[in-house]
């Protein structure tokens, strides 16, 4: 998967989120403040909701088995060598992963940082999204 499309997918979930808790929010009786991933009473935003709403749980699992490859251990091989295969296959795509989120949140972090009222988390994310839609903008 190329990195350009894991940073959308982060997008995504990251946007999603927002949702999440302003649903998990109205369910507990509370009320949000109207950004992203701001609340103002009621509930921590950790219930989530529920798989049938389209659960965070289910975005990142689709988004984990995608990055990350299929490979097996030999049985032959020691606890060493197989921990170190494990390792060179993971490696890389959490690597990837990371790389996704911190761009996303450094991107989030400097117009937060600025000072900036214009824009909501939401916008951004929209604008990081359709910036990475095209080929010349990926990372």
């Amino acid at each position: 998967m190329e990195q350009s499309e894991v940073v959308l997918r982060a997008i995504g979930i990251l946007t999603q989120s927002a949702e999440w808790i302003r649903t998990a929010n109205r369910d507990a009786g509370g009320e949000t403040d109207g950004h992203a991933g701001g609340h103002t009473g009621g509930g921590t935003g950790a219930e989530g909701p529920s798989p049938e709403r389209g659960s965070g749980e289910g975005q990142i699992g689709s988004l984990l088995a995608e990055v990350f490859p299929s490979f097996t251990v030999s049985p032959e091989s020691t606890p060493l060598e197989a921990a170190h295969a494990v390792t060179a296959a993971a490696l890389p795509p959490m690597m990837q992963l990371i790389g996704a989120f911190t761009y996303v949140f450094a991107q989030l972090a400097e117009v937060h940082d600025s000072g900036r009222t214009d824009i909501t988390s939401e916008d951004l994310l929209r604008e990081l999204a359709l910036r990475m839609s095209r080929p010349n903008d990926a990372v």
